[in-house]
């Protein structure tokens, strides 16, 4: 019986290796690394960037005295600093950055508008208290003098007629300010006005205010319109001399507020939504953009957003990210799963990196420099997925944080000539079938070696009795 249970012994070590190698090909690969056992688990996501340097202390940072405030890098779309940025107020004349922005995309500046007498009517409903250019029916103006004047002088009557021009009325203009402002990625805009009425109903908010500066000094020549000094428009059909306009903008026209990294903006003011303004700044390739509303002073709105972007490109960094510096984790990524799947009939049929280019973080961790890495800890593959799609996180991890930045995408399929007939696709049902048949393949290996033992051990006993017989006949 010694030799028997040997030989039971090695049976059954034999059954048990098969026994995980089964239960390895047929189930789940399960793809892990160590990443877990980093102190820094939680990992800023993209949604999070947003805001969060807003939930780390800035003692140093300047105080605003608006009521509503934002700083905004356009880079990497992150909120640097603010107060209520999300709180809808009036914007007065800040307005008009949409209707420009509209024209410049819409328009060519050397075609001719025809002041009609809808746009007369409409025109006399704005009351003398508002800046105008004094346009009359019948006047011939280019679209180019239009836009300066909406710009530089804040002429309401020149917005106006820019939205009624491009709609044929405000109110259907201002549907297209909707629609476009919520393009943009506005969620917070309602425009009611073409140049900035005071209306409960004409509101946005520091952020969206933000994204639509950022918009057009990004995507039109809304810079060169705002930092001009001065402007002429010719004489037209309907007005004899030249009108100069001198450019409001006290980033643009003193010195005492003079800003050299100043990009272009847009000022408003009413009784309700007091003192607004927007401006962008750009410094070594960033743009910063920063919002004011219903300040209580013309001048201090300036000094603040001055404050704020000295502030912001001195405390914050904008980090640029590269496909090349992933290149060599995204290379060893691929020889592992590659080895992981030299068993299978899955092969690496398309991959791909999805990255966000910009993060921003403060200068001080930014100094103390980062490394990158693949999350690997949720990544799994089902060997018996025809097709399936890993989405491993990339990310940037710094001394106390770690930032997910993008995603390395891979496409798995099935090798050619390995094709099921009438293929199914993956399912709870199909993956319970999938375990009965492991199951039963299992049983019929077990019942298999059992047989196999029973007849050994039939032989044992045979020679066992064939033996004693052989001796009692010798006797």
């Amino acid at each position: 019986m010694k030799a028997f249970g040997k030989k039971t012994a090695a049976g059954l070590t034999a059954f048990l290796l098969t026994f995980t190698s089964l239960l390895t090909f047929m189930g789940a690969v399960v793809f892990a690394d160590d990443f877990g056992d980093d102190p820094n688990d939680g990992i800023v996501t993209a949604a999070e960037r947003k805001t969060d340097l807003l939930n780390e202390v800035h003692e140093d940072a300047p105080e605003v005295s608006a009521a509503s405030y934002i700083l905004y890098d356009a880079n990497s779309g992150a909120i640097l600093l603010g107060s209520d940025y999300d709180v809808q107020k009036e914007p007065a004349s800040m307005t008009k950055v949409m209707t420009v922005l509209l024209a410049l995309e819409r328009l060519d500046q050397s075609e001719m508008v025809t002041i009609t007498e809808e746009m007369a009517e409409a025109m006399d409903n704005i009351t003398e208290d508002y800046v105008k250019l004094g346009l009359q029916e019948g006047e011939v103006i280019s679209v180019q003098d239009l836009v300066y004047s909406a710009v530089i002088k804040s002429a309401n009557d020149a917005s106006l007629v820019l939205g009624m021009y491009m709609a044929g009325t405000e109110a259907d203009f201002c549907e297209v300010m909707n629609a476009k402002a919520a393009e943009i990625g506005c969620t917070n805009t309602h425009f009611s006005s073409a140049f900035g009425l005071s209306t409960p109903d004409n509101v946005t908010t520091p952020y969206d205010m933000a994204l639509i500066l950022n918009e057009a000094v990004t995507n039109t020549n809304y810079p060169e319109i705002a930092k001009t000094l001065n402007y002429t428009i010719d004489a037209t059909n309907k007005y004899s001399s030249e009108r100069e306009l001198n450019n409001g903008n006290k980033f643009v026209s003193t010195t005492t507020y003079g800003y050299e990294y100043y990009v272009g903006g847009k000022t408003g003011f009413t009784n309700t939504a007091g003192y607004t303004l927007c401006a962008a700044a750009k410094k070594n390739n960033r743009t910063l953009i920063g919002c004011v509303f219903n300040a209580a002073d013309p001048d201090i709105r300036y000094s603040d957003l001055i404050h704020l972007f000295e502030y912001g490109f001195s405390n914050f960094a904008t980090v640029e990210i590269t496909d090349s510096e992933f290149a060599p984790l995204i290379d060893e990524t691929k020889l592992q799963i590659n080895d992981l799947l030299s068993d299978t009939n899955l092969y690496i049929a398309d991959q791909r990196v999805v990255l966000d280019h910009y993060i921003t973080t403060t200068s001080s961790r930014a100094q103390l420099g980062s490394t990158n890495r693949l999350d690997l800890s949720e990544t799994v593959i089902d060997t018996q997925a025809d097709k399936q799609t890993l989405e491993i996180p990339l990310c940037k991890v710094y001394s106390d944080k770690t930032y997910l930045i993008g995603t390395m995408v891979i496409e798995l399929q099935k090798k050619t000539g390995v094709v099921e007939v009438n293929p199914e696709k993956i399912t709870n049902l199909t993956s319970v079938r999938s375990i009965l048949i492991t199951f039963a393949v299992l049983s019929g290996l077990i019942l298999l070696l059992v047989i196999i033992l029973l007849i050994f051990r039939a032989r044992i006993i045979k020679r066992r009795r064939d033996e004693v017989t052989k001796r009692a006949n010798m006797l």
